[in-house]
């Protein structure tokens, strides 16, 4: 089970955290915007892998967020404390309610790809459209020194396929 320093966490972002004893994986925080965010890693089924948790980033008071540097800052540490286990999987699926998937997706990626410690995970994506026809945007991070490195990537692989109604 994976575990959050929360002490260590708060030392080392830019926005101060709000963790939970009731939900030990959650948090909230306030950007100077007024843009109150909960960020969640809730532990995840989709692939037969261990230790697979979603990444849910969600915006509670739905106020436009400009671009913020500290905003980048948050999540990514977040993203580095969650890595401290190196068989840790995080999954993340962009919201599609309001039909803004491909610019979370771009942001959230580009944000990962131009971190400082962007070599030391790997980073796979893909992008599957569902029976609505609603493109979904999903990313597969890990650490590149998990043992599982090769299997995580096969079942991500197959999963894809199967989504995109490709199988092998």
């Amino acid at each position: 089970m994976v575990k959050l320093n929360w002490e260590s966490l708060n030392e080392s972002s830019p926005y101060g955290l709000i963790s939970s004893e009731e939900r030990p994986l959650t948090c909230w925080f306030t950007t100077d915007y007024g843009v109150n965010y909960a960020v969640e890693f809730k532990a995840d089924d989709l692939l037969p892998i261990p230790e697979i948790y979603q990444f849910v980033i969600v915006n509670i008071n739905h106020q436009k967020s400009p671009r913020d540097v500290k905003l980048r800052q948050t999540i990514l540490n977040l993203v580095y404390g969650f890595f401290n286990q190196c068989d840790a999987v995080l999954l993340y699926l962009c919201e599609t309610g309001d039909d803004k998937q491909s610019q979370r997706s771009r942001l959230f990626e580009s944000w990962f790809r131009s971190s400082p410690r962007q070599t030391d995970f790997e980073y796979l994506s893909a992008n599957i459209r569902d029976e609505e026809n609603i493109m979904n945007y999903v990313a597969l991070i890990t650490r590149t020194d998990n043992p599982n490195l090769g299997l995580i990537k096969v079942e991500f692989d197959e999963a894809v396929k199967l989504f995109t109604g490709k199988p092998q």
